[in-house]
């Protein structure tokens, strides 16, 4: 999707599914006599590959992969399609070995009644590069240059399903060791602090106030992370809500733990670096 980020090279594939996903593409390509550009879909669960689509064509992906390996993909793609061998090119990266890390960007702050809640309709409208060194920079970068910047200190709200208050309670031992205060929902709180760590209650939207709303809105609140789900008219208001308030006051919201670890990684680099800023000119080889 184009609302979804990515990074180049893949931090969270495991190198064999990586080594595995190059074997099915060559094979893909081949078998459909492609020339020129594929564009294939894989889905990846309990570590089994899956085909989602396979496109004869272009994917929106190629301007990024061309600049993060400042390479001509799309001139390189022309001239095979015109006759040209795909082995008389050099397809080996031009660029130092960093991360290339894409962001999409959202027009939420023109449309404040919008919901940030993504689906399979597109909402993004355009998207940003971060590049760095290091993964966790190359994000931060990537965060700024969205305007969505990550904090380095202050208050983060949790508020997690229960499948995710294990991995949640790692998240929150990381953010209280770089100095973050905590607070959340009355089920997540608790279990963060039955694990010794100091995290405050803050009552749901349907609880009354002063509620979780409230609090952003009186600017207190630096990140908000919140997997919690539910169905009921209640839950989902209170989602809604809290969504919202997010967006009103430019605060970094997390809706799922993969979205929250990278931006821990973003804030850890954001702590323990400084912000170099490179010309397009110094990253090549």
């Amino acid at each position: 999707s184009g609302d979804s980020a990515y990074s180049l090279p893949p931090v969270s594939i495991k190198p064999f599914l990586i080594k595995e996903i190059e074997n099915q593409t060559k094979k893909l390509a081949l078998a459909l006599k492609v020339k020129g550009f594929m564009n294939v879909q894989y889905a990846i669960k309990n570590d089994e590959i899956f085909v989602i689509e396979v496109n004869p064509r272009a994917s929106r992906t190629v301007p990024f992969v061309s600049k993060a390996k400042n390479l001509p993909l799309a001139k390189i793609a022309s001239r095979v399609m015109a006759g040209e061998k795909l082995s008389e090119f050099n397809l080996n990266s031009k660029t130092k070995k960093m991360f290339a890390v894409k962001e999409a960007v959202f027009p939420f702050n023109k449309f404040p009644n919008s919901d940030l809640l993504l689906g399979p309709e597109m909402k993004s409208t355009g998207e940003v590069m971060g590049f760095d060194e290091s993964f966790g920079m190359a994000f931060a970068k990537s965060q700024i240059a969205a305007s969505n910047s990550l904090p380095t200190k202050g208050l983060a709200f949790i508020s997690l399903k229960n499948s995710h208050k294990n991995e949640g309670v790692a998240l929150a031992k990381q953010l209280s060791k770089m100095n973050f205060k905590l607070c959340g929902t009355g089920g997540t709180a608790d279990y963060i602090n039955k694990h010794g760590i100091k995290c405050k209650k803050i009552n749901k939207v349907n609880q009354g106030s002063p509620h979780i709303v409230d609090v952003l809105n009186a600017k207190k609140i630096a990140l908000v992370i919140n997997t919690g789900g539910g169905n009921s008219e209640k839950q989902l208001n209170d989602a809604l809500a809290l969504r919202r308030a997010t967006l009103a006051n430019k605060v970094p919201y997390c809706t799922n733990m993969s979205t929250a670890q990278v931006c821990i990684e973003g804030i850890k680099s954001l702590k323990n670096e400084d912000i170099k800023v490179n010309s397009l000119q110094d990253i090549k080889n």
